[in-house]
């Protein structure tokens, strides 16, 4: 998928043995995985109607057309599933961003020297984290994705301000 496909999930495996699926949703509410109509893996070349039956333990539980066995299931283990990027609403209000739309974002200091490309946004449990890579080259930093650490999202300038904490 392009620049413009969200990952909105994936398949983490079976779930009982009439071809549900378990599903590790990148959505803000697990449940809200089946609300954006049919999705599509990375290629573009599977389509996916899901239908939500619960969510456990964080995982939304789903039917996939066309899924009718355990075995059918298993064998999706891995797939990523994507939306268009202009099939989301819009952002509610100006402080909303979906991530999609800061990754490639040029990310400069407070003074107004860049300091490289947005590469990622990363939520590993403890917050979220912006990830830049460097103009330069080098590795890349991750910074607290925090309105202390990035005061500033300009979408129309193309550009977030990144003020590293003390130390970083």
């Amino acid at each position: 998928m392009g620049a413009s496909s969200l990952c909105l999930g994936v398949v983490a495996g079976a779930h009982g043995l009439r071809g549900a699926v378990r599903v590790k949703t990148f959505t803000a509410l697990p449940e809200a995985i089946a609300d954006y109509g049919p999705l599509r893996d990375a290629a573009g070349a599977r389509r996916f109607a899901l239908r939500l039956t619960r969510v456990e333990k964080g995982a939304a539980i789903v039917r996939i057309d066309g899924v009718r066995d355990r075995n059918e299931a298993e064998a999706l283990r891995g797939v990523e599933l994507f939306l268009d990027r202009e099939a989301l609403p819009p952002a509610e209000d100006e402080e909303e961003f979906y991530h999609a739309d800061l990754v490639g974002l040029a990310a400069v200091d407070t003074n107004g020297a860049r300091l490289g490309t947005v590469r990622a946004l990363h939520d590993f449990g403890a917050g979220d984290l912006i990830e830049i890579l460097p103009d330069e080259g080098g590795r890349p930093r991750v910074f607290p994705f925090t309105r202390e650490a990035v005061p500033d999202i300009d979408l129309a300038a193309r550009t977030v301000t990144i003020d590293p904490p003390e130390g970083l």
